[in-house]
């Protein structure tokens, strides 16, 4: 086995075990033993057990990142760019169910990007752009966007890590379901909201 065929057989070992595990409980020693190398071959290719993990984390941020953006910049309008980041969403964690499990999961201390969290914040920049472009067309407050476009996405990632577990119903559908909630949203947007129920009121008082 070349040097390049070894490193990815690791990589692909190593998610499998971070992915069912997470970062705590997984050993140099179990990925080692599963790839049938010693504990030095792991250190040689990737430093440390926080190396490879990083390495993991940064393969999938990039994967999901390139899918929801491609989809995002292709988008002609709010609800395909709904439609689309949705769905690039849901078969993402549809085809890369281990990827997605590592991505929820808290990194270790060190580990200070490449979250699932740094993910959202990324769309949600580029939702932000966009969705600051449909609001002056349409005659609403464009600093708005960024607020919308935190709520947009934290919707759709939401249902998501719901939707790893559950399966049910198709991904397709939850798509539906989720612009649904987003389109009629922001279709029947107003431009002056406020509380309207007495609960409300007194507690923003």
């Amino acid at each position: 086995m070349s040097g390049i065929e070894r490193r990815e057989q690791l990589i692909g070992v190593a998610r499998s075990i971070f992915a069912e595990k997470g970062f705590e409980a997984t050993s140099m020693e179990e990925i080692s033993a599963k790839a049938k190398v010693s504990k030095p071959v792991v250190y040689e290719h990737f430093g440390g057990k926080e190396g490879l993990y990083a390495v993991i984390v940064d393969r999938e941020v990039q994967q999901l990142v390139s899918a929801i953006i491609g989809v995002l910049e292709q988008s002609q309008s709010p609800r395909a760019m709904a439609e689309g980041a949705a769905l690039a969403l849901l078969d993402y964690i549809d085809t890369y169910t281990d990827g997605f499990r590592i991505l929820v999961r808290d990194s270790p201390a060190s580990q200070s990007r490449g979250s699932y969290y740094s993910v959202i914040g990324d769309v949600a920049q580029k939702v932000e752009a966009l969705l600051a472009e449909h609001f002056r067309d349409s005659g609403f407050h464009a600093d708005w966007a960024p607020m919308y476009a935190h709520m947009m996405v934290g919707l759709v990632s939401q249902v998501g890590q719901w939707w790893l577990d559950e399966r049910k119903p198709s991904k397709q559908e939850v798509a539906a379901h989720i612009v649904n909630l987003v389109w009629y949203g922001l279709s029947g947007m107003r431009k002056d909201p406020h509380l309207v129920t007495d609960s409300a009121k007194k507690l923003a008082s």
